[in-house]
């Protein structure tokens, strides 16, 4: 039977939605679900509350995490991540869709991987750990090297090889470790040690390409402090190219490859004859260039004025020669004429010393000095009657009485000279004295 239009009841479209979503919150099941996938089309909203995608292979759901759930998060969300969502299914009425009410989101797996690393890089970082004042040089030839890897495997096949292709002189040890799994850090970190004391020019340290969780054992701390403390120079290859490990950033140079390792440690035998054949043209351009200086050095010696003329050599020792024999006569007649001087003096000291002699000497003596003395007192006299008559006519030149003799007047206040009209003020008491009597006088006009 059909119903006519007047049976039939229209709903709004908000009444169907809220149907809808009554629906949707009364399913025990999608009350609480979990769901796993990447986030897309981010966004954190001014008011705390987050909007996304959350999408797989196949499919995608929209999502919202409200303030109150956001703020407990442990990371930051952006787009690219996996991640792992617990909420509830419900329908936002006024779009007319469905969407999660996420509760909880963490990382997935990979992603929690991809924080601690973040988290220990900038750790060791901050240390210094990667600084380049600490990078340690790799000697160009080395005569052993050692290998810290697994003992199976591409990587210790590729390092062996290269190694005896490029540079067969070169010793090869290997020490075997593990390279994967949670006991293979301590027996890395155990085997760089050994290796170090083992008087390697060299170490290489890594194992080949894998994903995070493979290469996982080369960003433990413990293995990163290994490096840098080792004294041997270490280089590091671990995974692929792409591929970089926190001890990578630690070691004192980074290959991409464990092959590259091999070939950054070793020069080959082409390189060795090239330098070989650099460092002959460089010895015989510069014994050539000896030769030469050599030869010319040998040239001028060849051409000198005394050898060619040796006789020259006899010339010169023969005037040097008779200036010495002239020397040693001047000086054997000047020792034998002071001497004899010496000689006089003595004579004349004895003749001195006769008591005769004494005796007038200390008379004439006692004269002469008669004679000084009463010069130098006649000549004491002057000068001080000269200074004394000197002294009364300055004194009488400074004497302010006569001064005052002159017409001049001597004006005080306080008993302080006056100098000058600034030093006055109206009223003031002062004192002026002339060359016979004084007076006191009022200020009353101030001129200056």
């Amino acid at each position: 039977m059909i119903a006519t239009m007047e049976e039939n009841k229209y709903l709004s479209i908000s009444e169907i939605n809220e149907y809808i979503k009554a629906i949707l919150d009364n399913d025990l099941f999608l009350n609480r679900v979990y769901l796993k996938g990447e986030i897309s089309n981010f966004k954190w909203h001014t008011r705390g509350h987050l909007y996304f995608t959350l999408k797989d292979g196949n499919a995608r759901i929209s999502a919202v995490m409200f303030q109150s759930s956001a703020k407990n998060l442990q990371f930051a969300p952006e787009d690219g991540m996996n991640v792992l969502i617990k909420g509830r299914i419900s329908a936002y009425p006024a779009a007319g869709s469905y969407q999660i009410y996420v509760d909880t989101m963490e990382l997935d797996g990979i992603g929690n991987l991809y924080i601690e690393y973040e988290k220990l890089k900038e750790k060791l970082f901050k240390e210094g750990l990667f600084n380049k004042e600490h990078k340690k040089l790799i000697p160009k030839f080395p005569k052993r090297i050692g290998i810290v890897t697994a003992d199976t495997g591409a990587a210790v096949r590729d390092i062996m090889s290269t190694i005896r292709r490029r540079y067969p002189l070169c010793e090869a040890i290997l020490f075997p470790t593990l390279v994967q799994g949670k006991d293979a850090a301590p027996n890395i970190v155990k085997q760089i040690e050994v290796a170090d004391n083992y008087n390697c020019d060299i170490l290489i340290v890594g194992r080949g390409g894998g994903s995070i969780e493979d290469l996982w054992a080369f960003n433990e701390e413990i293995v990163a402090r290994a490096i840098y403390n080792a004294k041997t120079p270490i280089i590091s290859a671990v995974g692929h190219e792409p591929d970089f490990t926190i001890a990578d950033f630690v070691a004192d140079l980074r290959a991409p490859t464990p092959t590259g390792a091999a070939e950054m440690a070793v020069p080959t035998v082409a390189d060795i004859n090239n330098l070989l054949n650099q460092y002959k043209l460089r010895l015989n351009k510069n014994i050539k260039t000896l030769v030469n200086t050599k030869f010319i050095a040998l040239y001028n010696l060849k051409n000198t004025f005394v050898l060619k003329n040796p006789m020259s050599l006899y010339e010169i020792k023969e005037q040097k020669l008779d200036k010495l024999i002239d020397n040693l006569n001047r000086n054997m007649q000047n020792v034998l004429e002071n001497r004899q001087h010496s000689l006089e003096i003595l004579k004349n000291k004895i003749k001195l010393l006769s008591p005769h002699n004494l005796i007038e000497n200390r008379q004439n003596k006692l004269k002469e000095i008669n004679i000084t003395l009463n010069n130098l007192i006649d000549k004491k006299l002057n000068n001080t009657r000269h200074n004394l008559d000197y002294l009364i006519n300055t004194l009488k030149l400074v004497n302010p009485l006569n001064i005052l003799s002159n017409g001049y007047s001597l004006v005080s206040l306080e008993d302080k000279v006056i100098k000058s009209s600034k030093d006055l003020k109206i009223d003031d008491e002062i004192k002026i004295k002339f060359h016979e009597g004084e007076v006191i006088s009022i200020v009353k006009e101030i001129r200056k």
